[in-house]
């Protein structure tokens, strides 16, 4: 974390057109998360874009920690071992954006070093794209083409992989 991504809760505030003291509430609530660093209060810039990825109501964010296995960096949530690119250690938490998975119907072997085998559990129809929702140990959405999700056939307890690259995944503290 560079010391220019630190804000005080007035530049936020700023940031997000509203007064301190809803900035305030927001971190008293648990929607914003800050660094108390003595007496005063600092907001990253990753803690700042974790929350209004929540406002967007973005799915995909986890927490659990940062582990090292035979050399590779990973993010251990319920037993699922998620690779990662970040300098960050122990508990943090991810967001991966449901645009940046793509789903198969069978292994790829490619770049991509996030691959795992799951179940269709649900899906959502948002007009021109789908979003459909796995279990992979995790629930786990993502968001593919109308077209895409008719000609895969799709539908609840469909076997498929998910696959996204590590630089997809987004490390906060």
């Amino acid at each position: 974390m560079n010391i220019d991504d630190l804000y005080t809760p007035e530049e936020i505030a700023q940031k997000l057109k509203i007064t301190k003291y809803t900035v305030y509430e927001m971190i008293k609530r648990g929607d914003l998360d800050a660094h108390h660093l003595g007496k005063q209060l600092r907001i990253s810039g990753d803690q700042f874009n974790l929350y209004l990825q929540r406002s967007k109501g973005a799915s995909n964010i986890y927490e659990g920690e940062i582990i090292v296995v035979d050399g590779d960096i990973k993010f251990l949530v319920d037993n699922i071992n998620i690779n990662v690119n970040s300098k960050l250690k122990g508990k943090v938490k991810i967001s991966i954006h449901p645009d940046d998975i793509l789903l198969s119907k069978e292994p790829i072997d490619s770049s991509a070093n996030n691959n795992y085998k799951g179940q269709v559990i649900d899906f959502i129809d948002e007009g021109t794209s789908v979003k459909v929702i796995l279990d992979i140990g995790i629930h786990i959405s993502a968001i593919i083409t109308k077209k895409s999700f008719t000609s895969m056939n799709i539908e609840k307890g469909t076997t498929l992989y998910v696959i996204f690259k590590t630089m997809s995944v987004k490390v906060y503290k």
